[in-house]
């Protein structure tokens, strides 16, 4: 099964993240594989990284990225964290497999949308969960589970910053 995460409203990841901690409550075999989110300090990967039936690989940079005009790392990154995902549907050693970002990573052309199509034509018996806002047509109507977090208020509207321990 594939499902997706996607939307403006905040919460696809952290939702994905509760998925985890669900599958690892069972003692399943999980992998995490974000993009674009390479050397951050997030508060959820301080934690994560200490549980057991956990592997994490992070790709990207510890720089935003700007969606107009990216990066060759971006584009090598991107490239690396799709590999990663190949490697670890084929590994068969998964139960759990979150691709955070890649519906971004698409979007801003840092991976071409075939890569991520590809990936619903792989033979597993990983449950596969795809995060990230503007997820294409075609990936949602693939998915077997789509949710959409829509933003109804958010206080950065405000001029409230992202603070440690909610929001990364």
């Amino acid at each position: 099964m594939i499902q997706i995460y996607t939307g403006n409203g905040k919460g696809k990841t952290t939702a994905s993240l509760g998925l985890i901690i669900r599958a690892l409550g069972r003692n399943h075999k999980v992998c995490l594989i974000q993009f674009m989110k390479k050397n951050f300090e997030y508060g959820e990967i301080q934690f994560l990284s200490k549980q057991e039936n956990l592997d994490i690989f992070q790709f990207g940079t510890d720089k935003l990225i700007d969606p107009n005009n990216p990066s060759e790392i971006d584009f090598s990154e991107a490239e690396k964290g799709y590999e990663k995902v190949l490697e670890c549907i084929d590994s068969n050693k998964y139960d759990l497999i979150v691709i955070d970002e890649i519906n971004v990573a698409v979007s801003w052309k840092l991976l071409p949308k075939e890569k991520q199509l590809e990936i619903f034509r792989l033979d597993t018996k990983s449950e596969i969960v795809m995060t990230g806002r503007y997820a294409l047509p075609e990936v949602i109507e693939k998915a077997d589970l789509v949710t959409e977090m829509k933003e109804i208020k958010h206080y950065f509207n405000i001029g409230i910053n992202a603070r440690k321990g909610i929001e990364f």
